[in-house]
């Protein structure tokens, strides 16, 4: 019998945290073992529990960009989730950099959100579409100019290529290895690979690569 997924909640609206672990200490796999409302109790119940999750606001005291930093250096196995009303895409960008795997905006649905941490619990990430979207636009711009003389994606093996548009498509390791007949680890390894070579810090990034150059299988123009 797998273990419950170790989960801490730092928010600081009382109600909203309590909400929120209530709906979660109702799930038979989830256990809320620490709530706390700012970075620097953030950081404490971190190294306190060495939590499987952690959830973070970003508008808290001492700020959740810097408690997903410190979180980060002093538990980095403890996955980092933001669950914000910040649709900002600087904000975004901050949160990924700072370690986030998970970016929900505090809209979602209690099934959804449920949904999400499991998949995070897994080792995938999650993003909402519409930021998504945005971040695209916003990165594809960005990185234009850098990438117009050096195409890493010139370095990938077909097998990389391949993966890296299912990635594209939001496809996680398990789903990819299904469909390549290649089991999840091999996946995880060259996703790692893929990643290293692109320069991108996560699957996340890798992924808005794919979509943005709309890679396909027979496409000579690398």
């Amino acid at each position: 019998m797998s273990e419950n997924i170790h989960i801490v909640i730092v928010d600081d609206h009382p109600l909203f945290r309590e909400g929120v672990a209530s709906i979660l200490g109702n799930e038979p796999d989830f256990e809320v073992v620490g709530q706390g409302a700012t970075a620097e109790e953030a950081v404490r119940l971190s190294i306190d529990f060495l939590p499987d999750i952690i959830l973070l606001d970003i508008d808290m005291p001492g700020n959740g960009i810097k408690a997903a930093r410190d979180v980060a250096a002093v538990c980095p196995v403890t996955k980092i989730v933001f669950l914000t009303v910040s649709e900002s895409d600087d904000n975004l960008v901050e949160a990924l950099k700072a370690g986030g795997r998970a970016y929900i905006l505090k809209g979602v649905a209690g099934r959804e959100l449920i949904r999400i941490l499991r998949v995070v619990n897994e080792g995938e990430s999650y993003l909402p579409p519409a930021l998504a979207a945005s971040l695209l636009l916003d990165y594809s711009q960005t990185r234009r100019h850098e990438k117009s003389e050096a195409n890493p994606l010139g370095e990938l093996t077909e097998r990389e290529r391949q993966i890296l548009e299912l990635l594209g498509l939001g496809m996680s390791n398990k789903e990819i290895g299904a469909k390549l007949f290649l089991t999840e680890k091999t996946i995880k390894h060259y996703v790692t690979n893929i990643l290293q070579k692109l320069q991108v810090h996560n699957r996340v990034e890798a992924a808005l690569i794919a979509q943005k150059r709309a890679i396909r299988r027979d496409d000579q123009g690398y």
